[in-house]
């Protein structure tokens, strides 16, 4: 919402985390929230996993997570390295050999699993193959996954075994000067991720990796995500974010963005405020919705867009939109420029003119970015 100013009640107030580097991406510190996916593929299949990585970094991704199982997928993963747009991070279980076989592959990033990982000496030589490629690493605890000992000290998974299991290993690398570091304990269970979550924060100044794991599917795992990330974020817990879909990755991209637009800490792209539509519509609100949802994907300009259906809060919603659309009566609605009035159109032509105001305004946006950047 580009011509309003920020409202201090709605402000988030980051934690305050260390900075590290992922590649060329920053993450904590005052560094935007980065958004990860993970690609699907046999990482063997050097060529649909490529595809898989430039779709995702079509829509925003700005670091992908590349499963490593065995030596054939890291050695495939240093031309993915080369090829890719945006930084790799290689994913490490059980086998710590692959963890420094994908480092001088040139990974941006090592992801192991202290409860898979090995012992002290292991993690010792993953912590050398970091050092000597530049690699950071993400201490990726999972309650699913924890260690024989601590399950059998707790009894069960629970945010207590979680975060000691972090810390224990955080202690790990630091024992060896290894301090580029992030960190993530995962649940699938909301409430268990999220009181994990705020017990690791308060005990520890690293980055943190925010997910829920293995949330479902497209519709339940967005809705589980939104609400245990979106709390955590609303929170100023989380610098880089993965929401876990059983769905396309792109649609992880997706996702994530949309819960950090809705918090206000990333704007990417045209975000669609619209009415859910009822008999005073003057238009087929929710075909004119997907309609321009496609046909604005390309833009990744931030600007807002409200698309009401009548005047009950048409004209309220459009004061706080760049451009807006309320339906009136015989076939035409009225449209917002920077939330005032401006002109009415016909509602068979309104999307091809939205579409047409939209990209005259991000080349306008851009424009004047650019021109301010010299």
């Amino acid at each position: 919402m580009s011509h309003n100013p920020i409202r201090p009640w709605r402000d988030v107030q980051r934690r305050k985390s260390r900075q590290i580097m992922v590649g060329k991406v920053p993450v904590g510190g005052d560094a935007p929230i980065s958004v990860q996916t993970m690609t699907n593929t046999l990482t063997t299949d050097i060529r649909a996993t490529l595809d898989q990585i430039l779709r995702a970094a079509d829509v925003g991704v700005d670091i992908v997570r590349v499963s490593t199982p065995d030596e054939d997928s890291t050695r495939a993963l240093r031309e993915i390295v080369r090829e890719s747009p945006v930084p790799i991070v290689a994913d490490i279980h059980f086998h710590y050999k692959r963890a420094i076989e994908a480092a001088e592959a040139g990974a941006a990033c090592l992801r192991i699993n202290p409860g898979n990982i090995g012992d002290a000496k292991r993690v010792k030589e993953v912590v050398k193959a970091a050092k000597d490629h530049g690699c950071s690493i993400r201490i990726g605890v999972n309650a699913g996954s924890l260690e024989k000992q601590l399950l059998e000290k707790y009894g069960e998974p629970c945010p207590d075994a979680m975060v000691e299991s972090g810390l224990d290993h955080i202690k790990l690398l630091q024992d060896n000067d290894f301090h580029e570091f992030k960190i993530s304990c995962k649940a699938s269970d909301v409430f268990l991720s999220a009181a994990a979550y705020q017990q690791l924060a308060a005990a520890t100044d690293a980055p943190i990796h925010l997910g829920i794991t293995e949330a479902g599917g497209l519709m339940s795992g967005t809705v589980k995500s939104a609400i245990g990330l979106g709390s955590l974020l609303w929170f100023g817990i989380g610098d880089t974010i993965r929401v876990s879909l059983s769905a396309d990755p792109v649609e992880e991209v997706k996702v994530g963005y949309e819960i950090l637009k809705s918090l206000g800490l990333r704007t990417r792209g045209v975000q669609i405020i619209s009415c859910p539509s009822c008999a005073r519509q003057g238009f087929d609100v929710i075909k004119t919705v997907e309609a321009l949802e496609k046909r604005l994907e390309h833009i990744k300009t931030p600007m807002s867009l409200s698309i009401i259906g009548c005047v009950v809060n048409g004209p309220g919603e459009a004061l706080m939109t760049d451009i807006g659309f309320t339906g009136g009566g015989n076939g035409n609605g009225m449209i917002y420029l920077a939330g005032k009035q401006s002109h009415r159109m016909g509602n068979d032509q309104m999307i091809d003119h939205i579409v047409e105001l939209v990209e005259k305004k991000a080349a306008e946006l851009d424009a004047a970015e650019a021109q301010a950047a010299e």
